[in-house]
Parts: C-alpha cells; structure tokens; sequence
C-alpha cells in the first residue's frame, strides 16, 4: 500500500473498522458514533479519509444524504492494522459482493444503524450503563434453531443486531444486559417475525445462547437474554404482539417491541411493550388476540391503535 496523505488516528481505524461491519452509515452516524455527536468535525475528517482513498460514497440524488462505504484500500488498511482479526477471513471479491445489494437492503441497514446510534446517545448519558458491543453484522451473530412449521427443520437465524450493555452497581458489582436486535422491514411478511421469536425461544431453552457465553447448555437459565423488534408504526408492532399470543405456546415476555420512532427518540424510555402487555391491555375487548388462531390475515383497525395506545402500559429496557 502507497503511503497516506494523512496521518491515520486511532478514531480513524474505529471508524473504518464500523464502516466494514455495518457496510453502510451516513455522515451523521459517523458523527453520532466517533465524534460525540459533533457533526462538523466529522465532515472535516471523512473528507480527508475519501480523499486518501479509504471512505467511498455511494452515487445518490443531490436530496440525498451521503451514504458512506469502506473502500478496497481501506479494506487492505484494516488487514495490515489487524483490526479485522476477530471477524470471519473476508476477502476482496466477498467485499464487492457484500456491496451490490439493493436500494431496500440499504435502507434497511441504515435504519438499523439509526437505531444504534440512539442507543449509543441514550447510553453515554446514563452513568450506571455502558455498550459493551452493538454488532450489526449478521453473519457474527447468525445461530441455528428448530421451526415447527419447517417440519422441525433446523434453519440459520441472522439477527439485524448483537447488543451487550454493562450495568455498574455503586458497589462495583457489574450486570450484563443482552439483547438481540431485529428491524421490521415495511415489506416483510410479519409471520417472518413472529417465526423468528419462536427460533430465539428455542436458541435459549436449548442452551444455545449459553454455550455461546461461554456455558454449558444445562446453565440457560443463568444467560437471559431479551429480543427487541422495531416497527414502522403502532399498527405493525400490534399485530406483531397480537400474533406472538396466538401461537402456542404464546411468547410472552422474551420479545419487546416498540416503533423505531420512538426508538430513535429514546431508546431508555417508557417506550417497550411486550406480547403480555398487549394482552393485559386488551383482555375483554374486541381487540384481544385468540389463541391458537392458526390463519393470520394483516389487521388494520385506527381504533385498535388508539385505543391500545391509552391502555397499555409501557416499560423502560433498563432499571425502574
């Protein structure tokens, strides 16, 4: 590799080293996530990094933000550095492959990347937490688990994100959070999800999680973990809820959902509902799910909504 015309930081190989993982982020991620927010900053040295060859932009509409990718040198950088060492061996062709993916697969992955960047503003201004990792790269965090409805096949699960969040005790005592992250695409069949739920389900009963951490399978129980769903709208995320009841057995708790607004705003706020909320809140009207209801047919019903939104009661993801 030639000489650079800057002098590399180390904030530049992080960066860079998030641009991999994540394959896309906009200039405001960027500023988000390495320069505390500080958007001019980070304007100034993605500049540079483009001009040395390492930061590329993808072609875009003059109204568009700019949608950065790492390069093919920036790619060699990362090798040379080993900073790539704890990820699968990637090569230069699979780099070009991982970037032709379609308009849809980049917008989704930028709304993932919305959603990390909230936890990670939410996250540095509560004192007690810390990210511990945010992976957004699936095939890190991709496991195996059992479908009912594939005869009882074993299928690959790619979660859209990996978060491990440290809790420290006043007594110096630390807690680990873990969550799996998964964003409701507008044009997924949500039936998708809920099949999902049932493979986290079985991932955890079945020690995969555990083994994962460390464990043995017999210790599941000592390695919760809880799987957060994001949603265009209220309407998505109830029918999500609604249908997580109606299987059997229903998935109760495990899975937390909230709409990526409100996500974005504040991830740490009383924003999650869970399948059991949705129930409570629910339970006697015309709106309660039916158990064991085996066709799913999309509902759509404003009043539903509004009237889910003054009953139920909503939680925060950590403490109180």
């Amino acid at each position: 590799m030639s000489p650079l015309p800057i002098s590399l930081q180390k904030r530049d190989l992080a960066l860079l080293g998030g641009l991999f993982e994540s394959r896309v982020m906009t200039t405001d991620h960027a500023a988000a996530l390495y320069f505390e927010g500080k958007g001019e900053a980070a304007k100034k040295r993605l500049q540079k990094l483009k001009t040395a060859g390492l930061v590329g932009e993808r072609p875009r509409q003059a109204f568009e933000p700019a949608i950065l990718f790492l390069t093919r040198k920036g790619l060699a950088l990362l090798q040379k550095e080993g900073v790539l060492n704890e990820y699968p061996a990637f090569d230069l062709p699979a780099l070009d492959r991982r970037a032709r993916v379609s308009g849809l697969t980049i917008r989704h992955e930028l709304e993932v990347m919305d959603v990390k960047t909230s936890f990670h503003a939410a996250i540095g201004k509560a004192s007690p937490f810390s990210i511990a990792e945010f992976s957004t790269w699936p095939l890190l965090n991709e496991f195996k688990a059992y479908r009912a409805d594939y005869g009882g096949a074993e299928v690959v699960v790619r979660p859209d994100g990996f978060i491990r969040i440290h809790e420290m005790e006043a007594d110096g005592t630390k807690f680990e959070h873990a969550f799996f992250l998964e964003v409701d695409r507008s044009n997924e069949v949500q039936e998708t999800l809920v099949a999902k739920a049932v493979c986290y389900r079985d991932y955890y009963s079945r020690g995969g999680f555990a083994v994962r951490s460390g464990a043995t399978r017999d210790e599941f129980k000592e390695y919760p973990f809880r799987v957060l769903m994001t949603f265009k709208n209220s309407e998505r995320r109830n029918n999500t809820a609604s249908r997580l009841l109606e299987i059997s057995p229903p998935v109760l708790s495990m899975v937390w959902l909230a709409t990526t607004s409100e996500v974005i705003a504040d991830p740490l706020g009383s924003i999650w509902i869970r399948p059991l909320d949705y129930r409570e809140a629910t339970n006697g009207t015309p709106f309660a799910a039916e158990p064991s209801r085996r066709s799913f047919a999309y509902r759509r019903n404003a009043e539903r909504e509004a009237f889910v939104e003054t009953r139920i009661k909503k939680l925060r993801l950590l403490g109180s």
